[in-house]
């Protein structure tokens, strides 16, 4: 899926609960803690990791492009 950031950048964890993989921020750190997230093919820990333009999320199969 695409997502379209509209500033410099979001936190993982609300990237995760804006596309509806997380029913809340909450369960995104939860998700991110539990190393089901990567960052651009890396596993990211980081709950509130910047996320920019150009990257690639992925959670549990679901691949996000921000662009």
């Amino acid at each position: 899926m695409k997502f379209e950031l509209k500033g410099e950048y979001i936190a993982l964890c609300d990237l995760l609960k804006t596309v509806g993989i997380a029913q809340s921020g909450g369960q995104g750190k939860a998700f991110v803690a539990d190393g089901n997230v990567t960052v651009d093919g890396a596993i990211e820990l980081r709950k509130t990791a910047k996320i920019r333009k150009g990257q690639v999320v992925v959670c549990f199969g679901e691949t996000i492009e921000v662009s």
